[in-house]
């Protein structure tokens, strides 16, 4: 056939503006509908397979966009299921590999030794960056749906049904256990239970000091029988104490390992439901120590801070630091993850309460940092954090439920209870009274 009737396919080699012209159109063919510079110009099989192909991904992309803008549930179903992202993965790539290909031929195609020789770098400049363009955003895609796999794997092991809301509400203990390199064994220094209203996404956060005294069980709670009148068996029964209880008497609790959790997590939430009055279906356990890296890979938490806080060290006979490695000055500071470790575990200057507030400012503005772009800009350096620093029973069943809950709380304020002094003694405590107050805060929050 002449190349007067089909120029594209059987062109003039020996016109260099033909040519480079040609080239031009084919390079923007091949980005704008991938396959056809193979239909118009090289192999029509491979063309119409990648015609093919394209029109799949057009109309995948559609939907995916359709769902973003009126009904985002199957998206969150799609990102909290592994069997979902290794199809996502797969997709992704697929056509990743599919316009590599596309495009190398293309390359082929337009002969760019025939065009004319300004040209040729042009050519070849413009095809390497779109071909970035194209196939660098799949493959990213895909390697940001493995991150994911692994951090559902990691994280969220569960494969147990998601537990229904209890008076329409979700509650989750979350544990600050700090174990630090000087430190033996974890404790959970900061305990406090998030309240979550099911269909408002309404928080709110209870705070229980470490140093409550007399812990109260239920009567179905496994330590009811050892502490019928609460935990109550002298100086060393803090409630933050039961951790290591429920570790040393691993009988009592013989399903928590099958079940995700561990027996001193659940002696803490016998103990939490017993301070609260709240039934807790799930729970998160904290490092402390491994916030470093979380707090490193967002870039940093910003705090308000009330007083200076120093860095390690002790105090000497007349309560003065001693052996400090520093200072977090007084002020509005950006601090990064050792900072911010040192800045809710110190205790010099100030009471276990005051360090309890400081915990929960750490916790709560590293919520803040977590805005989608400065997630996806470390997207691999904050998940591997997370599955370092995060314990939870919380089921991949129940994430769906809980992204589109968070997404209603980002929009409302966290209210608080501290069953602290001075309003309540952890010395000789009034859990009637207390749980009053938690049931005011969260039936409050709820009619709300």
């Amino acid at each position: 056939m002449s190349t007067a009737v089909q120029p594209v396919r059987y062109p003039d080699l020996r016109s260099e503006p033909l040519m480079t012209r040609r080239a031009v159109w084919l390079v923007a063919l091949n980005v704008l509908v991938p396959g056809s510079a193979q239909v118009l110009a090289g192999s029509k099989r491979l063309g119409r397979w990648g015609l093919g192909s394209t029109l799949v991904f057009w109309a995948v992309a559609l939907v995916v966009v359709a769902l973003a803008l009126f009904w985002r549930t199957p998206l969150l179903d799609v990102a909290t299921s592994t069997a979902a992202l290794t199809v996502v993965q797969v997709f992704l790539v697929y056509y990743a590999v599919l316009w590599v290909v596309l495009t190398i031929d293309t390359l082929r195609l337009v002969r760019i030794v025939r065009t004319a020789p300004r040209a040729r770098p042009v050519v070849g400049g413009l095809m390497a960056l779109l071909l970035v363009a194209t196939a660098g955003p799949a493959a990213w895609g895909a390697y940001l749906s493995g991150v994911q796999h692994g951090l559902l794997d990691g994280l969220f092991s569960s494969q147990a049904a998601a537990a229904d809301p209890v008076d329409g509400r979700y509650n989750i203990l979350l544990l600050g256990g700090d174990a630090g390199a000087d430190r033996t064994g974890l404790r959970p220094d900061s305990i406090s239970v998030a309240s979550i209203d099911a269909e408002t996404g309404q928080t709110t956060l209870v705070g229980i000091p470490r140093n409550l005294y007399d812990a109260p069980f239920s009567e179905g709670s496994p330590l009811w029988g050892e502490f019928p009148s609460g935990y109550d068996c002298g100086d060393d029964c803090l409630v933050s104490f039961l951790y290591t209880y429920g570790e040393e008497h691993p009988e009592l609790y013989p399903e928590a390992e099958q079940q995700g959790s561990t027996p001193g997590v659940e002696a803490m939430r016998d103990a939490a439901e017993g301070v609260t009055g709240l039934t807790i279906q799930y729970y998160a356990l904290i490092d402390m120590q491994g916030f470093v890296d979380l707090i490193d890979a967002l870039g940093g938490i910003e705090v308000d801070v009330q007083q200076r806080i120093p860095i390690n060290g002790g105090e000497d006979a007349a309560g003065q630091p001693i052996n400090v490695d520093g200072w977090i000055e007084p002020g509005q500071q950006r601090l990064d993850g050792y900072h911010a470790l040192w800045y809710a575990r110190a205790r010099h200057g100030t009471s276990d309460f005051d360090r309890m507030a400081r915990q929960r400012e750490v916790q709560e503005a590293v919520l803040s940092q977590f805005q989608p772009a400065t997630v996806l800009a470390s997207f691999q350096q904050v998940a591997a954090a997370g599955v370092q620093t995060v314990d939870t029973d919380v089921p991949q069943g129940a994430l769906t439920a809980f992204v589109e809950l968070a997404v209603k709380a980002r929009s409302q304020p966290i209210t608080s209870v501290e069953l602290v002094p001075p309003t309540f003694s952890n010395f000789t405590p009034d859990f009637d009274a207390m749980r009053a107050a938690v049931a005011a805060a969260t039936t409050s929050a709820t009619a709300g």
